[in-house]
């Protein structure tokens, strides 16, 4: 399916850097040869500095983009929003206090179920999903924030995208730990003994459509799709397996994973796939696709960014608009 993509965001702000880099020398595509929503800036931006006016820019862009998935004409409605990076502290200095864009998204959607999950390998066919459990709070949070309510929010969250979605009758979730060796029987953190397996065996009786396998040791986890997106000798070319198939072995992947924290989900998805990782929000009445890196500051208006991640989120946005 062929999509039609409409920018939103400052034209002139775009245009300046086009004409600039022009000037340079560079081959850049013309703004001019894509449809436009102009959200015009309310101060000066300084491209490669976050500041109150770029918070408040991105901030204005994200929501013209929101009114447009959410509209009530057929006909003018987005069927999905691709967004590019955010710097939170201009979103703070804009006087947003907001953990990152998936919350507004969420918020202006009136939705209370929602996740994030990555994935595509340019290596192989297998497909890497991972829904992380808690997103953006301090270190010292997740412990407490972790119940098994959450827990089987999440994987219900995740499994409804793996069976509606991606079309896995018997999908097989690897569940992460929280502690070192998943606590090893609670001699290096207890929260495995203390609630995590009492859940596990109940969400296996509540889900029993899905194989879950867990709480795995968060370091040996990502030993399988490792292999599976690198494309190592027996590895996956998947992202299915048999129903039955052996837990967690080493030359096949899972369908998904679920990582409870930020970093333990995302070091590994962005060591393997930095430049082509794509993250989705499921949970919302429309699509959300982002590139699976940050601002990148330092190379603002440059010209020299790397695009990869953003192609791929858009092709992965108009993969998941099917009828």
């Amino acid at each position: 399916m062929e999509s039609r993509i409409t920018l939103v965001g400052s034209i002139n702000t775009l245009k300046e850097t086009y004409q600039r880099l022009r000037v340079q020398g560079q081959t850049v595509a013309d703004p001019s040869a894509f449809d436009w929503i102009d959200v015009p800036t309310e101060g000066a931006i300084t491209l490669g500095q976050g500041s109150a006016a770029s918070g408040a820019a991105s901030f204005a862009a994200l929501n013209r983009a929101i009114d447009l998935a959410l509209e009530s004409d057929p006909g003018r409605r987005a069927q999905a929003v691709v967004t590019a990076p955010i710097a939170k502290s201009a979103w703070k200095a804009a006087g947003h206090f907001y953990p990152g864009q998936t919350e507004r998204l969420a918020e202006r959607a009136g939705v209370a179920d929602f996740g994030m999950i990555f994935g595509r390998s340019p290596h192989t066919r297998w497909v890497l999903r991972t829904l992380l459990a808690t997103t953006h709070i301090p270190l010292a949070q997740v412990a407490l924030t972790l119940t098994p309510a959450l827990m089987s929010q999440k994987l219900g969250l995740l499994l409804r995208f793996l069976q509606k979605d991606c079309g896995l009758a018997r999908p097989r979730v690897a569940i992460a730990g929280l502690n070192p060796h998943s606590g090893e029987q609670g001699q290096i953190g207890t929260e495995e003994q203390d609630w995590m397996l009492d859940w596990l065996q109940q969400a296996r009786l509540q889900f029993s459509q899905a194989q879950l396998d867990g709480p795995i040791p968060p370091d040996t986890l990502w030993v399988a799709p490792g292999q599976a997106w690198f494309g190592s000798p027996g590895a996956a070319t998947s992202g299915a397996a048999a129903p039955g198939a052996a837990a967690h072995r080493a030359a096949d992947g899972h369908d998904a994973y679920l990582a409870l924290y930020h970093d333990q989900g995302l070091i590994p998805v962005k060591l393997m796939a930095f430049d082509c990782a794509v993250n989705a929000t499921l949970g919302l009445p429309f699509i959300r696709t982002s590139p699976d890196h940050g601002t990148a500051f330092e190379i603002a208006g440059k010209g020299t960014a790397n695009a990869s991640s953003m192609a791929a989120a858009i092709a992965w946005a108009n993969a998941l608009n099917k009828p």
